[in-house]
């Protein structure tokens, strides 16, 4: 199949909306892995003073994840769908909280941040070109501002590999199938297929000029198929021991 990409896919995500949280709430652990990955931003005094991006917010579960590991952040959601959008601003949310409709490019275009933290969840394996949207983070963060990307990415195991698409053969895709969302959904599933493995994320945050780089995994049965990717912005190695 060909995958969806970046208008095309911001239009399915657009159509699945009003499901959207719906599904994600049968996959077991899908908020808690959210809010541990928040949590690996390691942000000082609850993120008092702290101006966070969350990129690729969605429906705002991991803007919520965020205010969870940070209450004291501020916090703007910016995501590509409008549809989205839309079902992330229908929830309640402090007055610390915004949310914008733009891409990654067009942040860095209406010259907002910098930011002290960005969080990614869900977003890199969806894009065109990774390295691109990398390198726009970089001008977004402050320099040492911290960097954690939550993503499907594969061990590179055959076993987790084969893992992933059991179960979404067996779960997601007929789900979304019912929800006429199949070609998101068979989306989901060939995207993390064709996405980096783990370690080659990590050389491709390397390549781009992030420091500090770690892959960490989560729990539950999502071990070796979703890890918590996280770096700093042009650190040295002594600054980030030293963190």
């Amino acid at each position: 199949m060909t995958l969806l990409r970046d208008h095309d896919l911001a239009r399915a995500f657009d159509h699945a909306s009003h499901t959207y949280d719906r599904l994600t709430a049968l996959n077991p652990g899908y908020r808690t892995d959210l809010l541990r990955s928040a949590r690996r931003l390691r942000l000082p005094v609850d993120g008092a003073g702290l101006h966070v991006l969350d990129l690729g917010c969605g429906t705002g579960a991991s803007t919520r994840a965020l205010l969870r590991a940070a209450p004291r952040a501020r916090v703007t959601g910016v995501d590509a769908s409008s549809g989205m959008l839309r079902r992330a601003l229908e929830k309640e949310w402090p007055d610390g909280v915004r949310f914008l409709h733009l891409t990654a490019e067009e942040l860095v275009t209406a010259g907002e941040g910098p930011f002290d933290a960005v969080f990614a969840a869900y977003l890199f394996r969806n894009v065109s070109d990774p390295d691109r949207i990398l390198a726009a983070v970089r001008t977004l963060l402050r320099p040492g501002g911290r960097l954690a990307v939550h993503e499907y990415s594969l061990s590179g195991s055959a076993a987790h590999r084969a893992l992933w698409t059991a179960v979404c053969r067996g779960l997601i895709i007929p789900a979304g199938t019912l929800s006429g969302d199949r070609d998101l959904y068979r989306h989901l599933w060939r995207s993390v297929l064709d996405f980096d493995t783990a370690p080659a994320f990590t050389d491709r945050l390397t390549r781009a000029g992030f420091t500090g780089v770690g892959a960490l995994p989560v729990a539950g049965w999502q071990t070796g198929i979703v890890h918590t990717f996280v770096a700093r912005n042009g650190t040295t190695a002594a600054e980030e021991h030293a963190a």
